[in-house]
């Protein structure tokens, strides 16, 4: 079975596409939404998900969240007495979002179409490939993540002739695409996008405030204060996406702090993340080159899309109010879907074609000589420039800046900088080339190939002799090779998770214990519902544990919502 996965850096989702399109499976709690947040618990066994949420307060410095952002790096995070780099905890979360899928259909899942960040670079890229193998499966496609959106947006609306923006706003990312759809055809005609912008951003924005208001210090707070704050501060943040004011009460030691924040301050502390959106708007519309009155719907997804500057920010630049009655938790892992469906060649989609572009641009590194003949070096030049319709090769001819040269360095990077020390080096090649012969003699023809998987190749041909030499672009510098994923693979198959079927238990205990290091009054009578139903789970008595988890579940509800 092949799958369609939303890997969020909030939450993450998966499905497939069935006999009534695409549809969602939901977690062992339920939930079609699934944390991505990783812990350890003390037996060293890995907790993901929801319970791991709830640890991030009890237990933070075994939790960890937001890793999304640092895919693509070599960074490790230590939990436990484990080390784990961002494709390994993304493959954890892709393990268990697999089981769901698998419970859902009793088949076993073999590929998946995962869903990145449009502006993800060909490092983060790559990274999400290594975390698909990492857990078992294989990812030949990626799709971007607005372009799955739209995806999911066209197949429900089938608007034909509509030419559409989506807006995607999630908790670590921000991508913008401008679509048509014609024809059963679902073209792209630009992405943009900032991979460091998204929902946990602003939360930031209140975190700050915050402190300020109550004259608190950061770096002052335990790692559980900073977690029970972070908790406070989300909800204030999801409060004022729905009232115009939010409250937070937030314990520190026996001391309470009040705090109020109204939707004006908000959007105030928030303009320079606001102004940040606004530059990918403006260049994917730039690329696309169309005009405002030119489109016929703003899409907004993302879970952070729903507060209400972004509805603001959209309707000052393009003038009408953004389409608010797709699901922008679900749209992206719904086009995911889509895309499986795709993959999978199924018959229902043999008229729809998607074409995506190259969100970025390719080029080489150059010198050049300035008006007194001296040399000047670490200029790009680009071959494939951003948006371009993929699969596309695009070719250059390069010659060497002397004569009689025996050797020609040819460096690859990625970006939009002219000058590559900006820009994002992907890998080099060497060229040979014949003594004694003028620059001319020794030109290169240099071809440049993106295909629709994010792969790049890259030939040069010595146009004297004929003779070729290739790279192909499968790894950068920083990520894991096909030894080291092995190596790791078999390292983590040796770690002990949860089962799903105890993923229930796990998680109501996990969010008592955040409840207990909130709610310093109601301690002592946590403590005896952990400890009665810790007791209840040693019957092993399924009949008895499913009603205890209920009860125990219904009090935690009522302690929530009075605290």
């Amino acid at each position: 079975m092949i799958v369609g996965i939303d890997l969020g850096t909030t939450h993450s989702l998966v499905g497939t596409y069935g006999e009534n399109g695409p549809v969602l499976f939901p977690n062992a709690l339920g939930e079609y939404l699934t944390p991505s947040v990783v812990s350890v618990d003390e037996q060293g066994h890995v907790i993901v998900g929801q319970a791991a949420r709830d640890r991030m307060v009890s237990h933070p410095g075994a939790s960890v969240a937001t890793f999304k952002r640092w895919m693509g790096t070599p960074r490790e995070t230590v939990l436990g007495s484990h080390r784990f780099r961002p494709e390994e905890l993304s493959a954890l979360i892709l393990r268990s979002l697999i089981a769901d899928a698998e419970a859902a259909t009793g088949e076993t899942v073999t590929e998946a179409v995962i869903s990145v960040p449009a502006y993800f670079s060909d490092a983060q890229r790559k990274a999400t490939r290594a975390a698909g193998e990492l857990a078992g499966i294989r990812v030949e496609r990626l799709i971007n993540e607005p372009t799955a959106a739209a995806l999911a947006y066209g197949m429900q609306e089938k608007q034909d002739g509509a030419r559409f923006l989506v807006f995607d706003l999630g908790g670590g990312t921000f991508d913008v695409s401008v679509l048509e759809l014609f024809e059963g055809v679902v073209e792209v005609h630009a992405s943009a996008g900032d991979n460091f912008l998204g929902g946990e951003d602003f939360l930031d924005v209140l975190e700050t405030a915050f402190c300020a208001d109550q004259k608190l210090s950061l770096e002052a707070l335990t790692p559980q204060e900073h977690g029970q704050l972070r908790r406070r501060l989300e909800q204030a943040k999801c409060e004022l996406g729905a009232n115009s004011t939010a409250s937070v009460e937030w314990r520190q030691g026996e001391h309470i702090h009040g705090w109020q924040i109204d939707e004006e301050r908000f959007a105030r502390l928030s303009e320079t993340l606001v102004q940040r959106m606004r530059t990918p708007l403006e260049r994917a519309m730039r690329d696309a080159r169309l005009q405002p009155t030119q489109l016929d719907e703003i899409v907004l997804v993302g879970g952070a899309s729903r507060m209400p500057l972004v509805a603001r920010l959209v309707s000052r630049m393009f003038g009408r109010l953004p389409l608010r009655h797709v699901n922008p938790d679900q749209a992206i892992a719904l086009g995911a879907c889509v895309a499986a469906g795709l993959k999978a060649r199924d018959q229902r989609l043999d008229e729809v074609i998607l074409t995506d572009v190259c969100p970025y641009t390719l080029g080489t590194k150059v010198s050049r000589r300035d008006e007194k003949g001296n040399e000047q070096t670490g200029f790009f030049a680009p071959i494939i420039h951003r948006n371009s319709t993929v699969p596309v090769s695009r070719e250059e001819v390069f010659q060497p800046m002397r004569d009689h040269q025996t050797k020609l360095t040819l460096e690859v990077y990625q970006g939009e900088n002219p000058m590559v020390e900006r820009n994002i080096k992907l890998g080099q090649l060497e060229i040979p080339l014949p003594p004694k012969r003028s620059m001319a003699e020794n030109a290169v023809r240099l071809r440049f190939t993106y295909d629709i998987n994010g792969v790049l190749q890259v030939e040069a041909e010595l146009m004297a002799t004929g003779q070729r030499y290739e790279l192909v672009l499968e790894q950068n510098p920083g990520l894991l090779d096909s030894a080291e994923i092995r190596e790791r693979l078999a390292a983590l198959q040796d770690i002990k998770v949860h089962p799903r079927d105890k993923q229930e238990n796990i998680a109501i205990l996990a969010r008592a214990e955040r409840l207990y290091e909130e709610y310093v009054a109601a301690r002592s009578q946590l403590q005896q519902w952990i400890a009665y139903f810790r007791s209840i789970l040693d019957s092993q008595d399924d009949h008895l544990i499913r009603e205890h988890r209920r009860q125990f579940g219904e009090a935690l509800d009522t302690l929530e919502a009075s605290a």
